[in-house]
């Protein structure tokens, strides 16, 4: 049986060729779907901020890094400032920059890990304003002792401005207070106290501003824990009370404020302390009055039950003849006054009588015209005398213009040589035989032919 030597050809292995580009998608569209939504907590370091509003900074522990970058529009939710080596959990999806090939973390959200974001944003923008010293004690403003109006900065619907109306009401009725309603919390709260702010400052209406609230949560305050609403304390003209929450609670709202109250009640109570003080006092000045006007009565009594009755009648009439004397005086006199004070309104309505006619816009009008009819009769004067100027200027530059025409040369019989430019034929050696030449006359012009040229000599 022959041996047959069959041969098998060993097929090459087939390679595959990616592009980088190609090869980077295919690892972050595989990263992306697997690590759509994870937590990492981490250590932030190299933190920067882009002027696009991105911020970009390097999660580490221990043993790996790893780049995260927080896009603008989750970087204005956060309601806490990163800063290098803060411990934070950043929630966000697994992504690749392709451009560098890296690996990074997307960042949707971010919270310090202990101290929550709302406490921290507190402390970091309490120590920002302190620093810029809107908190000193120098720049605080007193409270007017005696306002006639307060302005009130709350929640028309709420208790906090009941209470503080009775307050006013029972310890100093005067007062006029004047609200101006916002929402105390929620997304728009600090812009509208910012707006309130500024409006009572506008409004020349009240002496001193009262921002009020009751108690709550953190999250609850952050409207009067917010940067805006503390500037907007500071560029007050008018001195500002802070009555947020309970006793126990502090915003940022209180250190800008010109004074701190525990309560909205509190403030109400500071506010007329100085009212209800003067009120208090005459209260007691009043009962020494009566008991002292009690005391002399009775000594007066005493006095006169001593005294026989024929005795009193006649001190009594003498007494009523002089306060009847006395009266009459006093009568005179304010008679004298009253005519006095009524000549001088007299004088003083006469004086401004004539000053009002002198002032009459009728005459003023008149006035006016007179000067208007001068000034254009004088305007007119000089416009003919400027026209006549000019026609003679005008008449001088056209006699000149016509003694200068080239023209005039040409009636005396002389005539100019063009050649085909139209460049003044001026000498022989400018042509040749041949050329085209045209002759302008005084009247018309012609066409010829040169045939021979000679020089002058």
């Amino acid at each position: 049986m022959a041996q047959l030597d069959l041969c098998f050809e060993v097929p090459k292995p087939t390679r595959t060729i990616l592009p980088v580009h190609e090869l980077v998608r295919m690892v972050r569209d595989l990263v992306e779907r697997d690590y759509p939504d994870v937590w990492v907590e981490g250590e932030i370091s190299n933190l920067r901020s882009a002027p696009s509003g991105y911020i970009y900074f390097t999660l580490k522990d221990a043993e790996a890094q790893l780049p995260v970058v927080l896009f603008r529009s989750q970087a204005r939710l956060l309601r806490f400032r990163p800063e290098d080596g803060l411990h934070v959990l950043v929630r966000g999806r697994v992504s690749v920059y392709e451009q560098r090939g890296q690996m990074q973390l997307v960042a949707e959200t971010m919270e310090p890990v202990g101290a929550g974001s709302l406490q921290l944003a507190f402390e970091q923008l309490k120590e920002k304003l302190k620093a810029e010293g809107l908190f000193d004690q120098a720049r605080k403003r007193p409270l007017p002792p005696f306002p006639r109006t307060v302005g009130i900065v709350t929640s028309p619907t709420g208790a906090v401005i009941r209470d503080f109306l009775n307050i006013v009401s029972r310890r100093h009725s005067g007062l006029n207070v004047l609200l101006c309603p916002v929402s105390v919390q929620g997304e728009f709260s600090a812009g509208e106290v910012e707006a309130a702010l500024a409006c009572l400052n506008g409004s020349g209406l009240v002496d001193v501003i009262v921002i009020a609230r009751g108690g709550g949560s953190l999250e609850d305050l952050a409207a009067f824990n917010s940067e805006r609403v503390a500037r907007a304390i500071v560029a007050s003209r008018l001195p500002v009370v802070s009555a947020i929450g309970h006793e126990t609670d502090f915003t940022i709202a209180d250190f800008a404020a010109d004074l701190r109250a525990p309560t909205p009640s509190a403030a109400a109570e500071l506010i007329t302390g100085a009212q209800h003080n003067i009120a208090e006092h005459l209260a007691r000045l009043n009962h020494r009055l009566e008991r002292a006007a009690r005391f002399q009565i009775l000594q007066a009594r005493q006095r006169l039950s001593r005294v026989p009755a024929s005795r009193t009648e006649s001190r009594m009439a003498t007494l009523l003849h002089r306060l009847e004397q006395r009266l009459d005086d006093l009568g005179f006199r304010m008679e004298n006054a009253v005519r006095q004070q009524i000549r001088k309104r007299q004088i003083s309505v006469a004086e401004l009588s004539g000053a009002v006619m002198r002032h009459d816009p009728r005459q003023q009008l008149a006035n006016a015209r007179g000067h208007f009819e001068a000034c254009r009769a004088r305007l007119d004067r000089t416009l003919e005398r400027t026209i006549e100027a000019a026609h003679a200027r005008l008449g001088t530059l056209d006699a000149q213009l016509i003694s200068l025409s080239p023209l005039r040369v040409l009636d005396r019989g002389y005539a100019l040589v063009l050649d085909a430019q139209g460049v003044v034929v001026r000498s022989a050696q400018q042509v040749a035989p041949g050329d085209q030449l045209t002759t302008r006359l005084s009247e018309g012009s012609f066409t010829s032919s040169v045939t021979e040229t000679r020089d002058q000599g």
